[in-house]
């Protein structure tokens, strides 16, 4: 260990030791950070050396200081670990979707942290044939995720990736299904999930990840058998504020590679599956702007567009005329007040996802004689989404339901018939029934008139007279919708007397694309004040106190509680931050940091005046001023590939050295994972009894 001279308790076995809750305190090794004629200082910049000694050891002080500030609910959190997996039904099985030959299915084994990937082979009575078992692949590993799994049009080869570290830079790796050989070709550092197989059953396409930014930027062309460092290059994205994807047509005609500017410009290329050696080309030209998305069927694509529509609408264009906007069709025009999200096509219907006043309605249309219909779901507030319909031929929907008080449910759903069938629904072990619980969708007024739809979630007879703890949770950014979903995990809350609210703030897109657009950039603060908002009308209604109202969010979402804990830090007993992103002004500067080019278009750049300005004003971590702050757990994971670690250690650290109050401030750094926490289904449930449990504990006090 390296000499250092701040206080700093490094070892678990010191704490035992001591009945002193002494909170680890970071050295302050000033750094200087100056652009438009302005500097900050920095104080814990160096806490961004993950390779460094002294900030393993203060990370792991960090861990074990929360250990002891948490003992007295140590069996609380045991409790609520055993009783959150005693909800999960450990032999379990998806619903079996067919593809060419086979049908393909997961399934979990008793005590398995990991699924099985599993088909038969024409029927559901075949012989079952196990692709992979992630649970055998992850063995020797801390941390284990297999990515994507593609099968070759013959049906003999799946293309998966694998990540041991959680920096969601995969490994891509290819398996013989019929002799069960894994091939020695493995190319590391490639976008997992991302892989497309031409017809000839040994040409793969693939993307590489460049290591330090972990931005896709280069489609390869990978022949099975080869050595990787013969493998071509065949696209490479020029511009780093675009993000790549990759995959194979529903139709199965082409090979499709994305780039999307983070809400701002798409643009596809298109490549012919039986032709593996030929040259991409490009489907319309990116246009700052325009974004769209293709769906191909027959000799024409369907496209969702928002040129001229803000909102989307959806038009069609033959195959040979992609990039003649001219040759472009309207199928379903735009509308102000409907987002349309999702498309799918079938032989005779076509079927749209539109998002209406916050919820998602889906559209069936049939073809052949235009008449139209929605689903009827009667709940105040869900989650309904199309699912994957591999199928053409066949008037057979396949889409997936929830709400706050229903399990995540599989339906089939005759198009014709309008006949509903439920194929599975999530199995809630420990005697779970949806009577018990009430689910309500309310609108809160922000500061400006906008009405924000808050939904909420409660057992019956849980009083709402001010006295019940409420949990308040959002997002906010990316356009990403928090719908109303089901929590098996959540009922551990909800039985120990909790309301849980989630807050449709601004920066999602629950109410259209304005509602985006006027939670990011320069309007971004729109997206703090919606939640705070929310938080005094909750209050208001009774549904809880500010002695007992909670604040919760992750990632982007940990910038709201950052946001939130500076500007109304009275409001709240307590706030959880999970991989909270709260240096906003230092990491945009860092075009070294992963993601960082690729957000401009959300966050805004700070290299022009105008960004920095304005991202200053509200970034979390430098706006930490001395007073008194609520309590606080931050949860973060060493090899976060979305939100560097070093954001959540420097804001704490920063946090101790100012806040005037005695609250609890604590910070839980997993050391084996990253963004998403600890692999498997029972590991990452620790992390939220962990949050659990600190809630819980400041409510009994």
């Amino acid at each position: 260990m390296k000499n250092s001279s701040f206080t700093l308790i490094t070892t678990l076995t010191f704490y035992s030791m001591t009945q002193a809750q002494t909170p680890p305190i970071a050295q302050q090794k000033p750094k200087e950070l100056t652009i438009h004629g302005h500097t900050r200082t920095d104080n814990y910049y160096w806490l961004n050396d993950r390779e460094n000694p002294e900030v393993i050891n203060y990370l792991n002080a960090e861990n074990a200081y929360l250990e002891q500030v948490l003992a007295p609910v140590k069996n609380l959190r045991e409790k609520l670990f055993e009783e959150m997996k005693g909800r999960i039904k450990q032999q379990d099985e998806s619903v079996p979707y067919k593809e060419g030959s086979y049908y393909y299915y997961t399934r979990f084994i008793e005590g398995g942290e990991y699924p099985l990937y599993c088909r038969k082979k024409g029927s559901l009575e075949a012989a079952e044939e196990v692709m992979l078992d992630e649970n055998e692949l992850a063995k020797g590993h801390s941390y284990y995720d297999a990515g994507g799994l593609e099968v070759s049009d013959n049906e003999e080869l799946v293309a998966f990736g694998e990540d041991t570290v959680s920096r969601r830079l995969y490994t891509l790796r290819i398996k013989n299904l019929k002799t069960g050989e894994i091939y020695p070709d493995a190319i590391s550092d490639t976008e997992g999930g991302n892989y497309a197989w031409a017809t000839d059953n040994k040409t793969l396409f693939y993307i590489r990840k460049d290591p330090q930014t972990l931005l896709g930027y280069q489609v390869w062309r990978h022949v099975l058998g080869t050595d990787p460092k013969q493998d071509v290059l065949v696209y490479e994205e020029k511009d780093n504020q675009f993000y790549m994807g990759l995959y194979r047509s529903k139709s199965k005609k082409f090979i499709h590679i994305v780039s999307d500017q983070n809400g701002v410009a798409t643009e596809y290329q298109m490549l012919e599956a039986n032709n593996s050696t030929g040259s991409f080309r490009t489907f319309l030209p990116r246009r700052h702007g325009h974004e769209y998305d293709v769906l191909h069927v027959g000799e024409k694509f369907y496209i969702r567009t928002n040129w001229h529509a803000e909102n989307f609408r959806l038009m069609e264009v033959p195959e040979d005329k992609t990039a003649d906007r001219n040759a472009w069709k309207e199928v379903i025009a735009h509308r102000p007040d409907v987002y349309l999200q999702q498309m799918d096509i079938f032989t005779n219907h076509l079927v749209l996802g539109e998002r209406k006043e916050g919820l998602m309605h889906l559209r069936i249309i049939n073809q052949n004689d235009q008449s139209e219909h929605y689903l009827n779901f009667g709940e105040p507030a869900y989650v309904a989404a199309i699912g994957y319909n591999p199928e053409f031929n066949t008037n057979v929907l396949r889409f997936g339901y929830s709400s706050l008080t229903t399990p995540n449910s599989t339906y089939d759903y005759n198009m014709d018939t309008r006949e509903r069938t439920l194929m599975k629904q999530q199995e809630v072990l420990g005697g779970f029934n949806s009577a018990n619980y009430v689910s309500e969708r309310v609108y809160a007024t922000a500061r400006d008139g906008v009405k924000i739809p808050i939904s909420l979630v409660y057992r019956k007879g849980t009083p709402k007279d001010g006295s019940a703890p409420l949990l308040q949770y959002a997002y906010g950014s990316y356009g990403i919708s928090m719908d109303p979903a089901f929590s098996s995990t959540r009922l551990s809350l909800l039985d120990r007397g909790f309301i849980f609210a989630i807050a449709h703030i601004r920066g999602g897109q629950e109410m259209g694309r304005r509602w985006y657009e006027d939670g990011k950039m320069l309007k971004k603060k729109n997206t703090f004040t919606d939640f705070i908002d929310c938080s005094e009308f909750l209050i208001r209604q009774k549904y809880t106190t500010q002695e007992k109202l909670f604040a919760m969010g992750g990632s982007a979402g940990g910038l709201l509680m950052g946001a939130v804990a500076n500007l109304r830090p009275d409001l709240y007993r307590g706030i959880v931050a999970s991989v909270p992103f709260v240096d906003v002004v230092t990491t945009m500067l860092d075009e070294n940091i992963p993601l960082t080019t690729g957000e401009f278009e959300e966050w805004g750049n700070p290299k022009q005046k105008q960004y920095y300005d304005y991202m200053l004003s509200y970034s979390p971590y430098d706006n930490v001023e001395k007073k008194a702050y609520p309590n606080m757990l931050v949860m973060t994971g060493l090899h976060d590939s979305q939100v560097q670690y070093w954001e959540p250690a420097k804001w704490v650290a920063k946090l101790r050295t100012m806040k005037t109050d005695n609250n609890q401030l604590l910070l839980h750094t997993n050391m084996e994972a990253g963004h998403g926490g600890a692999s498997g289904r029972f590991q990452a449930l620790k992390e939220i009894a962990l949050e659990y449990a600190f809630m819980l504990n400041l409510v009994e006090k």
